[in-house]
């Protein structure tokens, strides 16, 4: 087996339902020709560099795996088939890679998902710390000096 990575593009108004059937089809050729996904990332919508079918935007989803180099070809034949993917991009990024390694790997993306995930937690929390601070501030400005306004009147 080899390990790849590859990372395609959709059409963004599938809605959630689709783009899970999409995901749910291409991992299951993987699996059923004996390969084995590492990660998964689902990067979301995003603007296209340049318009692809009439879309400016794309649902992109990325994919680290071991599998045979047959399975790449069954899966990009179905790529080519499906309208509702865009673009597709598979990269190989190691010749050979062994069971043992594919468990370190799977093991290492899924700390760094749970990292990731506890970073975005975190900032959600300090954006609203900061928001609170921010609307104190603001309410000590308002310290009851509207007479000083008035001053230069008399």
């Amino acid at each position: 087996m080899r390990r790849y990575e590859t990372t395609y593009i959709l059409r963004p108004n599938l809605g959630e339902d689709q783009f899970t059937e999409i995901i749910d089809r291409t991992n299951a050729i993987i699996t059923n020709d004996g390969g084995a996904i590492i990660s998964l990332d689902r990067w979301g919508t995003r603007k296209l560099a340049y318009e692809i079918r009439k879309e400016t935007l794309g649902y992109y989803i990325y994919f680290d795996y071991a599998a045979p180099g047959t399975t790449i070809k069954e899966m990009e034949r179905i790529f080519r088939i499906d309208d509702r993917v865009l673009r597709f991009l598979t990269v190989k990024l190691a010749e050979a890679i062994d069971e043992e390694s594919i468990a370190k790997a799977t093991e290492e993306a899924s700390e760094a998902a749970a990292l990731k995930t506890a970073e975005e937690a975190g900032e959600d929390e300090n954006d609203e710390t900061e928001a609170d601070e921010e609307t104190d501030a603001s309410d000590d400005d308002d310290d009851g000096d509207e007479d000083d306004d008035n001053s230069d009147d008399e």
